[in-house]
């Protein structure tokens, strides 16, 4: 690989990585603009393995939107990020898409004060657009919960 090629993969890297915060950042700040813009047009979200529905991203917004009304505090942390660059059907070339795997922690405090906090994987699918980097696919598999 030439270094011309390694600083592409890098800034690749850390655009994808960028999305991935912006993503937790909108739940959490409940900018579900920004969540909507983070999507590609196709985009879709899977919240079922977390008690959640499924469906276009600007439908599912709609629904965290009210659902996320029960919980006025809430941190994504999402770490442990494993990104593959792939080549997705219908595009150019090798590296205009990513399956990013990425585990995380999610506390966060009921309207009556009591506590949550739950844990899991998320698979994240993303696509190079004119745009930048747009997800394509959020999949929610949670692992445990704990309820005061």
């Amino acid at each position: 690989m030439t270094q011309r090629v390694d600083l592409a993969t890098v800034m690749d890297r850390l655009a994808v990585d960028d999305l991935i915060t912006g993503y937790a950042a909108a739940v959490d700040d409940a900018d579900w603009t920004a969540y909507r813009e983070l999507f590609a047009p196709e985009g879709r979200a899977d919240y079922r393995g977390s008690g959640g529905v499924e469906g276009p991203a600007a439908e599912v917004a709609d629904w965290l939107a009210e659902a996320m009304t029960l919980f006025p505090v809430r941190q994504h942390l999402i770490v442990n990020r494993r990104v593959v660059f792939r080549e997705p059907a219908g595009y150019p070339q090798t590296g205009d898409a990513a399956d990013i795997r990425a585990d995380y922690v999610n506390p966060m405090r009921f309207t009556s004060g009591e506590d949550f906090v739950c844990g899991g994987r998320y698979a994240f699918g993303a696509l190079r657009t004119a745009d930048g980097w747009r997800l394509s696919s959020v999949v929610v598999d949670e692992r445990w919960r704990r309820h005061n």
